[in-house]
């Protein structure tokens, strides 16, 4: 089925377009990824298509059968709004049976009236509305959203996009069955389990999808074609990120050489041009149309000339940063439990862990601005920290970019004695010359955190400390951000769920595992991932000790024992028996419709696609069953 059909599309913002005559179609199951850099229109493309935004030029249908969703980078709700209010704001009966269903049976509600809550269970049976709910638990329990009491304007900001997130996963099961859904940044404040669930649940959910990401493993995994704005203009790959990478090198390479010939072609022309007398301008009006046409070839800004930065940083002497038997709590939560190591010269350290486990605090620990509970942290002389953090960029007053730097410093210092200029820095952090003199206020969100990264740089620090850098950076500032740090040769220390970036740069990780203990592993995140796969492998094949019987005097009956089951299991318990029957009933129907021998081959495909569906729900909800029923024993 057909969804989108943008024709001639175009839109500025002053003088310059962001892009112009821009066409492309999305199709039923596509999921595109939209990349760019920062200031080139991504996010006014989405808002056009959810008409929250009106081109210049162009226009954009949309099947009258298909729903926009999106998913936007900065959450909206209303004041003194719960959670649970938030999620379930979308008027539609199934979701107004769940939300109400999970009011009462919220742990953290007062125990409901029978009554009441005998009625929002007939509900929900009349409607049919329990599979809805299981999808509603399983979002909301991969997206750690738990207290559904809370005020939304309490949360911190990862916490209300990953509310935004659930809401929108949420919405889209309720909406048309012709939904496209569009995500901005959708991995931003999501620990790595999470992008992980994520990228599975997109992949196995029948959903059409346009998506803007910095993460690139979550755009390898989920996508099958990228749309690239690169000088106002479209680029359409089919294919995963690597193919996207091999096609635009090689458009790139086929630009450089026409515009070779094109300059070749213009300086002939120019000349030619020269020599005609002003009051002949009629006998070759073609020629000269042509030449306006070459000039512009010919003048075509191509890819940003990178500099080979051979940076010539502050001396880093033989004592860096010790850390001896340090203990940081906050109430409950700890932190840190009798911490030690001695970072060395130009270790490259990731550190990761779930959100809320103390990764941020340990950073601010490292720079001193937090103090542990008791132990030592001891920094050498000769270290200048460059702090990235997420707070982002700072201005007292607003000032023209360029300005912003040169109070900085005038030049950047190279290991050969010679210097770069400010305005040769901005422009390999890809801030062409007019771009340069923009106030700082005018920037789009993703250029004022590439103009913070780049002021931090630019203060030649000789130990790093990242917190989050690639968040809202595009695509080929973190190319630029990568190369830079590869070839860096102080210490870097970066907390990231970037698993790409992770894996180009660190040597070694600190794996926050809550109630402080922190694992040194000797690898990058790829190989972290597979290693705990096998852990987790080697403990489920590991045999189970057997258990002496008890004495008979201390045998304990086993209904003491068996955890008492809630009302929503006991449910569940209910549930699963008729759904499990009804999933053997239409089984039974699928092979006798399969062994008749008279189905269609189009149909006998559907059948054979649907029974191992069939047989796959049997196994998980079979399994579900004896766990519940060993509980009720």
């Amino acid at each position: 089925m057909h969804y989108v059909t943008v024709e001639g599309l175009s839109k500025s913002y002053g003088e310059k377009p962001l892009f112009e005559n821009i066409s492309f179609h999305i199709e039923e199951g596509d999921k595109i990824a939209l990349v760019a850099l920062n200031g080139s229109g991504k996010s006014t493309l989405l808002k056009i298509l959810t008409g929250t935004e009106h081109p210049d030029e162009g226009k954009v249908w949309i099947h009258k059968d298909v729903t926009v969703v999106m998913l936007e980078q900065s959450s909206r709700h209303e004041p003194g709004e719960t959670v649970l209010e938030n999620i379930f704001d979308h008027d539609h009966p199934i979701l107004n049976a769940i939300k109400e269903y999970e009011a009462l049976t919220d742990p953290d509600a007062p125990e409901p009236d029978a009554a009441i809550l005998s009625a929002a269970v007939a509900k929900m049976d009349e409607l049919g509305a329990w599979h809805f709910d299981s999808k509603v638990k399983q979002i909301l329990g991969k997206l750690n959203i738990h207290h559904l009491d809370q005020r939304v304007d309490t949360l911190s900001g990862g916490q209300q996009k990953r509310v935004a997130l659930a809401k929108v996963l949420i919405d889209i099961g309720f909406e048309h069955k012709h939904t496209l859904l569009i995500l901005d940044e959708p991995t931003n404040h999501l620990d790595v389990s999470m992008i992980e669930w994520l990228e599975h649940y997109l992949d196995q959910e029948n959903v059409t999808l346009l998506l803007v990401t910095h993460d690139r493993y979550f755009l390898d995994s989920v996508c099958n074609e990228i749309m690239e704005i690169d000088n106002s203009e479209l680029y359409i790959y089919k294919g995963n990120y690597e193919n996207y990478l091999e096609k635009k090198a090689a458009r790139e390479e086929s630009d450089r050489s026409s515009t070779e010939k094109a300059r070749n072609l213009y300086r002939k022309e120019l000349e030619w041009m020269r020599k005609q007398p002003k009051a002949r301008t009629t006998k070759s009006k073609s020629r000269q149309d042509a030449f306006y046409e070459v000039k512009e070839r010919a003048s075509k800004r191509l890819e940003q000339a990178q500099l080979e930065l051979n940076v010539k940083m502050t001396r880093l002497g033989g004592k860096i940063l010790e850390l001896k038997k340090v203990y940081k709590a906050y109430g409950n939560l700890q932190i840190l439990k009798g911490f030690d190591y001695t970072f060395k010269k130009g270790e490259r350290i990731g550190v990761v862990g779930k959100n809320g486990v103390g990764k941020s605090t340990f950073l601010h620990m490292l720079l001193g601005s937090e103090q542990p509970d008791s132990g030592k942290i001891n920094v050498g002389d000769t270290v200048v920290f460059g702090n990235y953090s997420q707070q982002g960029l700072i201005v007292k007053e607003d000032m023209r970019v360029i300005e912003f730097v040169k109070n900085i410093a005038e030049n950047f210092p190279l290991a050969d004695g010679t210097k770069v200029s400010a305005a040769q820095f901005l422009q390999l952090f890809l801030f062409p010359p007019e771009k340069q003199y923009t106030y700082i206020s005018r920037l789009s969100g993703g250029e004022k955190r590439r103009l913070h990264l780049l002021s931090i740089l630019f203060r030649n620090p000789n130990f790093l400390v990242l917190d989050e850098p690639t968040n809202d950076l595009d695509l080929p500032t973190l190319s630029i951000l990568e190369d830079f740090l590869m070839t860096y040769q102080g210490c870097i220390i970066i907390v990231s769920h970037d698993r790409y970036f992770m894996d180009k740069l660190v040597d070694h990780l600190f794996v926050f595992e809550g109630e402080g203990v922190v694992r040194d592993f000797p690898g990058n995140y790829t190989q972290y991932r597979e290693w705990e796969k096998d852990q987790e492998k080697i403990k489920a094949e590991a045999p189970k000790p057997v258990e002496a019987a008890p004495a008979p005097s201390q045998a304990q009956p086993v209904e003491q024992k068996a955890k008492k089951m809630s009302f929503k299991e006991k449910r569940e318990l209910e549930l699963l028996e008729k759904e499990i029957a009804a999933l053997e009933q239409e089984k039974k129907t699928l092979d006798d419709q399969m062994a008749s021998g008279s189905l269609p081959y189009d149909q006998l495909e559907s059948a054979a696609r649907r029974i191992g569906e069939v047989i796959q729900l049997l196994d998980d909800k079979g399994m579900r069953w004896l766990e519940l029923s060993e509980m009720a024993g």
